[in-house]
Protein backbone atom coordinates (compact mmCIF):
# COMPACT_ATOMS: atom_id res chain seq x y z
CA UNK A 1 0.00 0.00 0.00
CA UNK A 2 1.13 3.67 -1.50
CA UNK A 3 1.89 6.12 1.62
CA UNK A 4 -0.66 8.69 0.18
CA UNK A 5 -3.08 5.93 0.38
CA UNK A 6 -2.05 5.10 4.32
CA UNK A 7 -2.30 9.02 5.49
CA UNK A 8 -5.86 9.15 3.29
CA UNK A 9 -7.45 6.03 5.21
CA UNK A 10 -6.40 6.50 8.83
CA UNK A 11 -8.33 8.83 10.90
CA UNK A 12 -7.11 10.02 15.14
CA UNK A 13 -9.90 8.14 15.87
CA UNK A 14 -9.16 4.76 14.84
CA UNK A 15 -5.55 5.46 16.56
CA UNK A 16 -7.06 6.49 19.89
CA UNK A 17 -8.83 3.17 19.92
CA UNK A 18 -5.86 1.21 18.63
CA UNK A 19 -4.00 2.72 21.44
CA UNK A 20 -6.29 1.86 24.22
CA UNK A 21 -6.54 -1.20 23.03
CA UNK A 22 -3.28 -2.23 22.73
CA UNK A 23 -2.89 -0.83 26.22
CA UNK A 24 -5.54 -2.62 27.69
CA UNK A 25 -4.92 -5.79 26.14
CA UNK A 26 -8.53 -6.11 25.55
CA UNK A 27 -11.56 -4.57 23.15
CA UNK A 28 -13.89 -4.23 26.18
CA UNK A 29 -11.79 -2.81 28.90
CA UNK A 30 -10.75 -0.65 25.91
CA UNK A 31 -14.38 0.24 25.16
CA UNK A 32 -14.89 0.94 28.81
CA UNK A 33 -12.14 3.31 28.76
CA UNK A 34 -13.53 5.16 25.44
CA UNK A 35 -17.28 5.08 26.51
CA UNK A 36 -17.92 3.25 23.62
CA UNK A 37 -19.27 -0.67 22.64
CA UNK A 38 -17.45 -3.13 22.38
CA UNK A 39 -18.70 -3.81 18.53
CA UNK A 40 -17.70 0.02 17.74
CA UNK A 41 -14.31 -0.54 19.46
CA UNK A 42 -13.99 -4.32 17.34
CA UNK A 43 -15.32 -1.88 13.76
CA UNK A 44 -12.61 1.15 14.33
CA UNK A 45 -9.58 -1.68 14.78
CA UNK A 46 -10.92 -3.92 11.59
CA UNK A 47 -11.20 -0.45 9.53
CA UNK A 48 -7.34 0.24 10.71
CA UNK A 49 -6.16 -3.41 9.87
CA UNK A 50 -7.52 -2.66 6.52
CA UNK A 51 -5.77 0.43 6.23
CA UNK A 52 -2.40 -1.20 7.28
CA UNK A 53 -3.07 -3.84 4.71
CA UNK A 54 -1.94 -6.29 7.96
CA UNK A 55 -3.98 -7.96 11.52
CA UNK A 56 -2.44 -6.27 14.80
CA UNK A 57 -4.51 -8.46 17.30
CA UNK A 58 -5.87 -11.93 17.51
CA UNK A 59 -8.04 -13.99 20.00
CA UNK A 60 -6.59 -17.45 20.81
CA UNK A 61 -9.62 -18.68 23.06
CA UNK A 62 -10.59 -15.40 25.42
CA UNK A 63 -7.02 -14.47 25.23
CA UNK A 64 -6.13 -11.05 23.21
CA UNK A 65 -2.38 -11.41 21.25
CA UNK A 66 -0.90 -8.18 20.58
CA UNK A 67 0.95 -9.14 17.18
CA UNK A 68 4.08 -7.46 15.92
CA UNK A 69 2.25 -4.77 13.60
CA UNK A 70 0.67 -3.68 16.63
CA UNK A 71 4.07 -2.92 18.43
CA UNK A 72 5.17 -0.82 15.63
CA UNK A 73 2.25 0.68 15.50
CA UNK A 74 1.80 1.61 18.90
CA UNK A 75 5.22 3.61 19.42
CA UNK A 76 4.28 5.87 15.90
CA UNK A 77 0.40 6.46 17.53
CA UNK A 78 2.86 7.73 20.72
CA UNK A 79 4.74 9.68 18.38
CA UNK A 80 1.90 11.68 16.31
CA UNK A 81 -0.12 12.21 20.07
CA UNK A 82 3.08 13.51 21.52
CA UNK A 83 3.48 16.09 18.67
CA UNK A 84 0.07 16.40 18.50
CA UNK A 85 0.32 17.91 21.87
CA UNK A 86 3.01 19.96 21.32
CA UNK A 87 1.24 21.69 18.42
CA UNK A 88 -1.53 22.18 20.91
CA UNK A 89 0.57 23.36 23.70
CA UNK A 90 2.35 25.78 20.92
CA UNK A 91 -0.77 27.27 19.60
CA UNK A 92 -1.53 27.99 23.37
CA UNK A 93 0.84 30.41 24.10
CA UNK A 94 0.95 31.91 21.00
CA UNK A 95 -2.86 32.84 21.86
CA UNK A 96 -1.68 33.71 25.60
CA UNK A 97 -3.27 30.81 26.93
CA UNK A 98 -2.31 27.29 28.16
CA UNK A 99 -4.66 24.72 27.12
CA UNK A 100 -4.75 20.97 27.44
CA UNK A 101 -5.73 17.99 29.44
CA UNK A 102 -4.42 16.87 32.77
CA UNK A 103 -5.36 13.19 33.72
CA UNK A 104 -3.96 12.24 37.37
CA UNK A 105 -4.41 9.13 39.66
CA UNK A 106 -3.69 9.30 43.37
CA UNK A 107 -3.94 7.36 46.30
CA UNK A 108 -6.14 7.97 48.97
CA UNK A 109 -3.64 9.06 51.32
CA UNK A 110 -2.51 11.95 49.01
CA UNK A 111 -5.56 13.37 48.78
CA UNK A 112 -4.98 15.69 51.51
CA UNK A 113 -1.99 17.14 49.52
CA UNK A 114 -3.12 17.21 45.90
CA UNK A 115 -6.11 19.72 46.44
CA UNK A 116 -3.34 22.57 47.09
CA UNK A 117 -1.50 21.45 44.22
CA UNK A 118 -3.73 21.52 42.03
CA UNK A 119 -5.62 25.22 43.27
CA UNK A 120 -2.19 26.86 42.42
CA UNK A 121 -1.44 25.04 39.48
CA UNK A 122 -5.26 26.07 37.92
CA UNK A 123 -4.28 29.72 39.43
CA UNK A 124 -1.91 29.55 37.16
CA UNK A 125 -2.94 27.95 34.24
CA UNK A 126 -6.85 27.97 34.26
CA UNK A 127 -7.11 26.95 30.55
CA UNK A 128 -6.11 23.18 31.90
CA UNK A 129 -9.14 20.48 32.55
CA UNK A 130 -7.43 18.63 35.12
CA UNK A 131 -9.23 15.12 36.05
CA UNK A 132 -8.03 13.32 39.36
CA UNK A 133 -9.29 9.56 40.19
CA UNK A 134 -8.64 8.85 43.57
CA UNK A 135 -7.58 4.83 44.65
CA UNK A 136 -5.74 2.21 46.61
CA UNK A 137 -2.26 1.26 46.12
CA UNK A 138 -3.06 -1.82 44.36
CA UNK A 139 -5.34 0.44 42.12
CA UNK A 140 -2.50 2.64 41.60
CA UNK A 141 -0.27 0.12 40.42
CA UNK A 142 -2.69 -1.89 37.87
CA UNK A 143 -3.21 2.32 36.00
CA UNK A 144 0.49 2.74 36.48
CA UNK A 145 0.80 -0.67 34.29
CA UNK A 146 -2.25 0.01 31.86
CA UNK A 147 -0.80 3.79 31.48
CA UNK A 148 -4.47 5.08 32.21
CA UNK A 149 -2.69 8.80 33.88
CA UNK A 150 -0.64 11.12 32.69
CA UNK A 151 0.90 10.48 36.02
CA UNK A 152 -0.29 8.68 38.97
CA UNK A 153 0.62 10.19 43.23
CA UNK A 154 1.52 7.75 45.21
CA UNK A 155 4.41 6.42 48.27
CA UNK A 156 6.54 3.15 48.28
CA UNK A 157 6.85 3.60 44.48
CA UNK A 158 8.12 -0.23 43.25
CA UNK A 159 11.55 -0.55 42.84
CA UNK A 160 11.27 -1.11 38.75
CA UNK A 161 13.76 0.80 36.23
CA UNK A 162 11.28 1.52 33.98
CA UNK A 163 9.34 4.24 36.56
CA UNK A 164 10.06 7.73 36.58
CA UNK A 165 9.33 9.17 39.98
CA UNK A 166 9.92 12.54 41.61
CA UNK A 167 8.97 12.90 45.65
CA UNK A 168 6.77 15.47 46.20
CA UNK A 169 6.25 15.51 49.46
CA UNK A 170 7.06 13.79 52.91
CA UNK A 171 3.95 11.63 54.48
CA UNK A 172 4.51 10.73 58.01
CA UNK A 173 2.74 7.92 59.66
CA UNK A 174 2.03 7.98 63.33
CA UNK A 175 0.11 6.19 65.69
CA UNK A 176 -3.33 7.27 66.51
CA UNK A 177 -5.28 6.78 69.40
CA UNK A 178 -8.13 8.63 71.19
CA UNK A 179 -7.87 11.33 74.01
CA UNK A 180 -7.19 9.53 77.15
CA UNK A 181 -6.08 6.72 75.84
CA UNK A 182 -3.47 5.03 78.64
CA UNK A 183 -0.68 4.94 75.93
CA UNK A 184 -0.87 8.75 76.17
CA UNK A 185 0.36 8.89 79.71
CA UNK A 186 2.43 6.14 80.04
CA UNK A 187 5.82 7.04 81.13
CA UNK A 188 7.36 5.38 77.93
CA UNK A 189 4.91 3.06 75.50
CA UNK A 190 6.62 0.49 73.20
CA UNK A 191 5.32 -0.58 69.82
CA UNK A 192 4.54 -4.18 71.99
CA UNK A 193 2.23 -1.88 74.17
CA UNK A 194 0.62 -1.03 71.36
CA UNK A 195 0.49 -4.05 69.50
CA UNK A 196 -1.67 -5.52 72.63
CA UNK A 197 -4.49 -3.53 71.25
CA UNK A 198 -6.40 -3.89 67.86
CA UNK A 199 -5.48 -2.06 65.73
CA UNK A 200 -7.57 -0.92 62.85
CA UNK A 201 -6.24 -1.21 59.29
CA UNK A 202 -6.98 -0.39 55.22
CA UNK A 203 -7.06 -3.68 53.21
CA UNK A 204 -4.14 -5.21 52.52
CA UNK A 205 -1.73 -3.61 50.08
CA UNK A 206 -2.49 -0.42 51.13
CA UNK A 207 0.48 1.99 51.59
CA UNK A 208 0.24 3.14 55.38
CA UNK A 209 -0.50 -0.58 56.57
CA UNK A 210 2.44 -1.85 54.27
CA UNK A 211 4.83 0.20 55.90
CA UNK A 212 3.32 -0.16 59.46
CA UNK A 213 3.69 -4.03 58.78
CA UNK A 214 7.43 -3.84 57.53
CA UNK A 215 8.44 -1.91 60.47
CA UNK A 216 6.77 -3.92 62.65
CA UNK A 217 8.42 -6.75 61.31
CA UNK A 218 11.54 -5.37 61.43
CA UNK A 219 10.99 -5.17 65.24
CA UNK A 220 9.57 -8.43 65.30
CA UNK A 221 6.31 -7.62 66.86
CA UNK A 222 3.67 -9.93 65.93
CA UNK A 223 0.33 -7.75 65.06
CA UNK A 224 -2.52 -10.47 66.34
CA UNK A 225 -5.03 -8.17 66.45
CA UNK A 226 -6.43 -6.32 63.91
CA UNK A 227 -9.55 -5.11 61.71
CA UNK A 228 -9.27 -4.05 58.37
CA UNK A 229 -11.81 -1.17 57.81
CA UNK A 230 -11.99 -0.11 54.08
CA UNK A 231 -10.92 4.14 54.06
CA UNK A 232 -9.09 6.14 56.39
CA UNK A 233 -12.13 7.83 57.69
CA UNK A 234 -13.50 4.92 58.99
CA UNK A 235 -10.17 4.03 61.15
CA UNK A 236 -10.48 7.61 62.33
CA UNK A 237 -14.03 7.05 63.27
CA UNK A 238 -13.45 3.73 64.65
CA UNK A 239 -10.54 5.31 67.12
CA UNK A 240 -12.78 7.92 68.30
CA UNK A 241 -15.43 5.65 68.67
CA UNK A 242 -12.81 2.76 70.70
CA UNK A 243 -12.99 0.77 68.32
CA UNK A 244 -9.17 0.33 68.15
CA UNK A 245 -5.90 2.34 67.83
CA UNK A 246 -4.07 2.83 63.97
CA UNK A 247 -1.09 4.01 62.38
CA UNK A 248 -2.30 6.89 59.44
CA UNK A 249 -0.57 9.57 58.16
CA UNK A 250 -0.14 12.92 59.65
CA UNK A 251 -1.59 14.92 57.40
CA UNK A 252 -4.89 12.78 57.52
CA UNK A 253 -5.31 13.16 61.20
CA UNK A 254 -4.14 16.93 61.66
CA UNK A 255 -7.72 18.68 62.39
CA UNK A 256 -8.66 15.78 64.62
CA UNK A 257 -4.89 16.11 66.51
CA UNK A 258 -6.17 20.02 66.97
CA UNK A 259 -9.90 19.57 68.04
CA UNK A 260 -8.64 16.74 70.73
CA UNK A 261 -10.52 14.21 69.04
CA UNK A 262 -7.79 12.32 68.41
CA UNK A 263 -4.39 11.65 70.06
CA UNK A 264 -0.64 10.57 69.02
CA UNK A 265 1.34 8.75 71.63
CA UNK A 266 4.86 8.90 71.43
CA UNK A 267 6.37 5.48 70.73
CA UNK A 268 10.01 4.66 69.12
CA UNK A 269 10.64 4.40 65.85
CA UNK A 270 7.95 7.01 64.77
CA UNK A 271 7.03 8.87 63.26
CA UNK A 272 7.34 6.06 60.05
CA UNK A 273 8.52 8.69 57.08
CA UNK A 274 7.98 8.06 53.48
CA UNK A 275 7.21 10.45 50.03
CA UNK A 276 4.84 10.71 48.00
CA UNK A 277 5.66 10.89 44.56
CA UNK A 278 4.75 11.60 41.06
CA UNK A 279 5.17 8.42 38.75
CA UNK A 280 4.92 7.76 34.92
CA UNK A 281 6.09 4.78 33.18
CA UNK A 282 9.44 5.56 31.41
CA UNK A 283 8.40 4.76 27.80
CA UNK A 284 5.32 6.79 27.93
CA UNK A 285 6.79 10.26 27.31
CA UNK A 286 5.06 13.06 29.73
CA UNK A 287 2.89 15.10 27.33
CA UNK A 288 3.74 19.27 26.95
CA UNK A 289 0.78 19.78 29.93
CA UNK A 290 2.32 16.95 32.26
CA UNK A 291 5.92 18.10 31.72
CA UNK A 292 4.53 21.98 32.61
CA UNK A 293 2.52 20.38 35.88
CA UNK A 294 6.04 18.39 36.95
CA UNK A 295 8.06 21.42 36.37
CA UNK A 296 5.11 23.31 38.35
CA UNK A 297 5.55 21.14 41.16
CA UNK A 298 9.09 21.32 41.06
CA UNK A 299 8.83 25.37 41.84
CA UNK A 300 5.85 24.60 44.51
CA UNK A 301 8.11 22.24 46.39
CA UNK A 302 9.40 24.59 49.30
CA UNK A 303 6.04 26.47 49.55
CA UNK A 304 3.64 23.25 49.87
CA UNK A 305 6.48 22.03 52.50
CA UNK A 306 6.20 24.89 54.61
CA UNK A 307 2.47 24.92 54.60
CA UNK A 308 2.54 21.52 55.97
CA UNK A 309 4.70 21.79 58.78
CA UNK A 310 3.13 25.03 59.76
CA UNK A 311 -0.13 24.32 62.35
CA UNK A 312 -3.35 24.22 59.87
CA UNK A 313 -4.78 27.48 58.96
CA UNK A 314 -6.97 28.52 56.06
CA UNK A 315 -5.59 30.05 53.63
CA UNK A 316 -4.25 33.73 52.51
CA UNK A 317 -3.98 33.86 48.97
CA UNK A 318 -6.22 36.12 47.25
CA UNK A 319 -4.56 35.08 43.80
CA UNK A 320 -6.65 31.14 44.00
CA UNK A 321 -9.90 31.85 43.08
CA UNK A 322 -12.40 29.30 41.89
CA UNK A 323 -14.36 31.45 39.62
CA UNK A 324 -14.40 30.43 35.73
CA UNK A 325 -13.00 33.18 33.66
CA UNK A 326 -15.63 35.52 31.86
CA UNK A 327 -15.39 33.97 28.57
CA UNK A 328 -15.33 30.03 30.11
Amino acid sequence: MSRPNLLNRLTFRQLQVFQAVHRQQSYSRAAEQLGLTQPAVSAQIRQLEQALGQPLFKYAGKTLHVLPAADALSASVQSIFGQVSSLQMELSELAGTIRGELNLAAVSTAQYVVPHILARFRARYPEVQVRLRVCNRVQALERLAERRDDLVIMGMVPDDPNLVFMPILDNELIPVVWPGHPLVTAERPTLEDFARHYILMREPGSGARTAFEDFAARERISLHHTIELGTNEAIKQGVMAHLGVAVLPRLSVQLELASNLLASPTLPGFPLRRSWCTVYPKDRYPTPVTELFLRFVRELLPELNAHFRAPMTPIDTPTLVCLPSADA
